[in-house]
């Protein structure tokens, strides 16, 4: 305000953790692989839900929707609320991980697939699908009604254990939930996921900015929007992929491994085709410490 003072307004609820079941993960998983995906999109949360598609281009359409279809939308906002509470799934072409149906999904606990893209022409009215969130950041729309399954672990019932447990965590976006599980810390955190994943662009790539040609460029821009500089783009995202670690296990230990990429996984980076060679054999090549120590990564 203006007296310099922090003020709460609109406060309501918390409506997703408080929900939870306390000391129980839930798990889903598919029992069958689907080899027609009909589109895929950014995945909230972790579940799986099948059933018919419904196609609304508006809430006008609202009295056509029935009881555990699958919702597929442009995009949605409060006012599609109460179609979404009958969903079994909802699937939409535009949107991300912090737009409406994304919100809505994770406090109804019904899996969303956001950004799908196409997912009103790639998907008819009727057609039998199951959504998937639970293999990854990317959900899945398969074609047909594929066997999964639901598990719940009593987090009360494992035994301990006379020695330390630390995990192997490299994705950022998965560590909460592996957070859950009893443990010691991270004892493996790999750098080299969250440059592929969260950044996508090569070093040498982001320091030569002003050198790359117009279509390379013109990726980059697209992935480093909203930041003030190609330098600012990468420390933002490995801070923020290591500090989403380390929140993670708090106060526990985190162990963060240096990136140990390939020169074949680091060309494979936009823009890596200009400056990683071609080595016959990767594994035994430019990497490690042997890169570190190198002019070429100064």
């Amino acid at each position: 305000g203006d007296d310099g003072k922090l003020y709460i307004v609109q406060a309501r609820p918390e409506t997703v953790a408080s929900q939870k079941k306390v000391g129980v993960i839930e798990d889903y998983k598919m029992l069958e692989k689907g080899s027609d995906v009909l589109t895929e999109g950014r995945a909230v949360g972790k579940r799986i839900g099948s059933g018919k598609v419904n196609i609304l281009k508006s809430i006008d359409e609202m009295s056509s929707f029935e009881k555990g279809q699958i919702l597929v939308a442009d995009m949605t906002d409060p006012d599609w609320e109460p179609i979404m509470k009958k969903a079994g799934a909802i699937v939409t072409n535009r949107g991300g991980r912090t737009c409406h149906a994304a919100i809505i999904a994770r406090e109804l606990g019904i899996p969303a697939v956001v950004g799908a893209g196409n997912a009103t022409d790639a998907l008819e009215v009727g057609q039998e699908v199951t959504v998937s969130c639970a293999e990854g950041d990317t959900g899945c729309i398969y074609k047909g009604l594929l066997k999964f399954e639901r598990t719940e672990q009593d987090l009360g019932e494992i035994p301990k254990v006379g020695m330390k447990i630390m995990m192997n965590v490299g994705n950022p976006e998965s560590a909460f939930t592996f957070g859950q599980l009893p443990n010691d810390g991270i004892g493996l955190a790999r750098l080299e996921f969250v440059i592929n994943n969260a950044i996508g662009v090569h070093p040498k790539a982001l320091l030569n900015y002003d050198t790359l040609d117009a279509d390379t460029k013109a990726t980059v821009d697209a992935k480093m929007k909203g930041y003030s500089s190609p330098k600012d783009f990468y420390v933002s995202k490995i801070v923020e992929g290591v500090a989403t670690l380390a929140a993670s296990v708090y106060p526990k230990r985190i162990i963060v491994r240096l990136s140990d990429f390939k020169s074949n996984e680091y060309k494979s980076l936009v823009g890596g085709d200009q400056y990683e060679p071609d080595e016959e054999n990767p594994m035994i090549g430019f990497r490690g410490c042997g890169r570190y120590t190198d002019p070429f990564f100064e």
